[in-house]
């Protein structure tokens, strides 16, 4: 038998505990959870994206809630895209409040997102009891001449919303996520175009020898940010593009968005949530103006896009390292922000053509003088709009949002200068103040169909350069997460590969 002296002893204690070896930092906390629920309205509902009535007369695809939670251990946010039109101010504010009352999630951590899908639910347009203290002809032109949000509808997706962020907060496991970008160029274009008699008009129509350029750029970058779980399950992922949802294959439907899903689903399995966001679009159309060739129809097109912005989001994703994407916040800002005003003579003409029959031929003229009528009726009950700007971080992304049809060149300007490596402006996020263009687009060579002055579409000219701006100072307020990278190989052994170390071997 061996025996240790003390001295030895002191000396082994001595090695084993004086430098205790470095433990490696614990890896951060960082969970994630998906889920959905169905929102497809009734076939009869009303149709939105329009100013007078339309009605579903058909079921083309399922409308859904998505919704994405993430946790850093200390924050939680939610993401939620929304197969709708848009989604007004006081439904957001509704759902926020119960959202966060079941889960705990602060309310301004919650963004709510609507795809713009012009074959959606009656969720948009005039609410319930909007225009009750107003005249008789006021309530007429806006009640039984204008498109309308349905109570009933509004009811049910406020359900579908709370219901879908609850079970995605308590669905939430660790993850690995990871962040990427695609390009594609062939599926949106500015609809906006410079003509030779210096006007801006907006869809000047196919080989119309008038055109000069397009007024605007396109958006081509796909964001994409997947999550896996801890044995590589995909769980989901949330899909950025710039373009309207205006393909409209027939009947109701999520619009492109649907083949968008479908193509992610095709190789992930059904059980992958595709959030989508939609970017600053408010442009930016599936039509090309300046095409050579016939327009497809709606079904063909809604293929075309949402395949095409599918299989870019799924390449991206094909190639995404990933890990814990820290930190998570959100923070808001609120901006006031004053509504245009259209002159008196105007609103009495207006008011004077609308209690007449639309003359043949003259529909357009007849409503948008019932929509200046709405907005002076408006106006006296509301000459400013709270508009709510967010950015919400989750590591070295952040999603910055306007409540807007926000014009492209916005959203390229606030990725450029954010400061973060990946920038996703969200449109029509968190309520909804319709048309915000820029300010050339009201110079006298501007103009176009954004520019007008409606019940949907009134703020200030600078109100798109005031939500830029605020959205950047809330970025720079905060520090971009690491992006994932590959692991670097070992140091080299000194040894090429011993198949491959060879002379030429001729015979």
């Amino acid at each position: 038998m061996r025996f240790i002296t003390l001295s030895g002893f002191v000396l082994v204690f001595g090695l084993l505990y004086a430098a205790p070896v470095r433990a490696e930092p614990a890896a951060p906390t960082f969970k994630a959870g998906f889920a959905e629920r169905d929102i497809t309205p009734k076939i009869g509902s009303e149709a939105p994206g329009g100013y007078g009535k339309s009605y579903h007369r058909s079921l083309h695809d399922p409308c859904k809630v998505r919704a994405s939670v993430f946790d850093d251990g200390t924050n939680r946010i939610a993401l939620v895209g929304l197969d709708a039109l848009f989604i007004h101010r006081q439904t957001v504010e509704k759902v926020r409040k119960a959202i966060a009352k079941k889960t705990g999630i602060p309310a301004n951590s919650i963004l709510l997102g609507a795809s713009h899908s012009h074959s959606s639910g009656p969720m948009s347009g005039v609410m319930p009891g909007e225009y009750d203290d107003a005249s008789k002809l006021v309530q007429r032109l806006a009640y039984e001449q204008s498109t309308c949000a349905d109570a009933k509808y509004l009811a049910k997706v406020e359900k579908a919303i709370i219901e879908a962020v609850c079970q995605a907060n308590n669905s939430r496991v660790k993850a690995r996520a990871g962040v990427g970008k695609g390009i594609e160029k062939r599926v949106a274009f500015n609809r906006r175009f410079k003509m030779r008699d210096g006007r801006t008009v907006t869809h000047p129509g196919q080989g119309n020898p008038g055109i000069v350029e397009p007024a605007g750029p396109t958006d081509p970058e796909v964001g994409v940010l997947g999550v896996w779980d801890e044995k590589q399950k995909f769980l989901g992922c949330v899909v950025n593009f710039s373009c309207h949802a205006t393909t409209s294959p027939g009947g109701i439907s999520a619009n492109y968005i649907c083949y968008l899903e479908k193509v992610i689903q095709g190789y992930y399995g059904k059980e992958a949530v595709v959030v989508f966001l939609n970017g600053a679009s408010g442009d930016v159309t599936q039509v090309d103006n300046q095409s050579p060739y016939k327009y497809p129809n709606g079904e063909r097109w809604a293929q075309l896009v949402g395949g095409r912005i599918g299989a870019e989001a799924l390449r991206v994703l094909l190639a995404m390292e990933t890990g814990a994407l820290v930190p998570v916040e959100a923070r808001t800002k609120l901006l006031p922000i004053r509504r245009r005003v259209p002159a008196p003579e105007r609103v009495k003409q207006c008011l004077e053509l609308v209690q007449k029959e639309p003359a043949r031929g003259a529909q357009t003229e007849w409503t948008f003088a019932k929509e200046i009528v709405l907005l002076d009726a408006k106006l006296k009950k509301e000459p400013i709009v709270e508009v709510e700007v967010q950015a919400v971080q989750i590591g070295p992304v952040l999603f910055l949002t306007t409540p807007a049809e926000y014009f492209c060149r916005f959203g390229l300007e606030q990725k450029a200068r954010s400061g973060f490596p990946f920038t996703f402006p969200v449109s029509l996020a968190n309520g909804c103040v319709g048309y915000v263009p820029t300010e050339d687009a009201f110079s006298p060579n501007g103009g176009g169909y954004e520019t007008r002055l409606t019940s949907y579409s009134n703020l200030e000219i600078t109100a798109g350069g005031q939500m830029r701006d605020a959205g950047l100072e809330l970025a720079k307020r905060r520090k971009p997460g690491t992006v994932p990278a590959p692991a670097r190989p070992l140091p080299f052994s000194g040894q090429p590969w011993s198949y491959g170390n060879n002379k030429p071997e001729v015979k």
